[in-house]
């Protein structure tokens, strides 16, 4: 599909309760998405953290990379930024657009294959504010993200794919009400980039345990 195309593509709002989810299934990005993938695979500094769940020692079940203006804290970690690469800034720039919204980070997470995972959470830490909009783009193999909400049992989980070039956004009271996650796969998965744009506020205290 040609950029022309790509950008007449409006976002669609999803149906659900006690939140403000948008998605739009392509976005254009300014080059191929296969070839946007194997750059930010090359350009990342990846590292496999260790994250503390209810007092013990986890190491993610995924690499990730840390870029943006502030640092971060969630599950004992604290993220340092790395510096905004060229390519990082032209992605902010085109998500920002669609999102309506200024993004000062971004968290990318590499999912290697099938095994590779994003336990359920909410993006609450006190950082984040209040009702963060989370902008959420996906590259390479489609994987689905699950949402389920914290208090309304009678609510079925709602179940996403999320192909390449797609953009999720995430505002509201959604982090408030809902967790987030997604699981492994039993069938082999190619890899796979998620970029969550975020705005960090200065000065806030350190993030809440996922």
């Amino acid at each position: 599909m040609n950029s022309q195309l790509l950008e007449q593509i409006d976002s669609e709002r999803l149906p659900v309760v006690d939140g403000e989810l948008l998605f739009w299934p392509q976005t254009e990005l300014g080059m191929a998405y296969e070839h946007l993938l194997e750059r930010l695979m090359a350009e990342s500094p990846w590292r496999q953290e260790e994250i503390s769940i209810y007092g013990k020692a986890y190491r993610q079940p995924r690499l990730s990379a840390w870029h943006g203006d502030l640092g971060y804290s969630y599950s004992g970690i604290r993220l340092e930024p790395e510096p905004w690469t060229s390519t990082l800034l032209d992605i902010r720039e085109r998500v920002e657009k669609l999102a309506g919204h200024q993004f000062n980070s971004v968290l990318l997470n590499y999912y290697r294959d099938q095994n590779d995972k994003m336990g359920m959470h909410s993006d609450d830490e006190t950082e984040l504010g209040r009702q963060p909009v989370i902008a959420s783009l996906s590259l390479g193999e489609s994987r689905t993200l699950l949402l389920r909400h914290k208090t309304r049992k009678d609510l079925a989980t709602i179940k996403l794919p999320l192909p390449s070039g797609s953009l999720l956004v995430m505002r509201g009271n959604t982090q408030h009400h809902w967790r987030h996650g997604i699981n492994a796969e039993r069938a082999h998965c190619g890899p796979r980039i998620n970029l969550t744009f975020r705005t960090i506020k200065p000065l806030a205290g350190r993030g809440t345990a996922r």
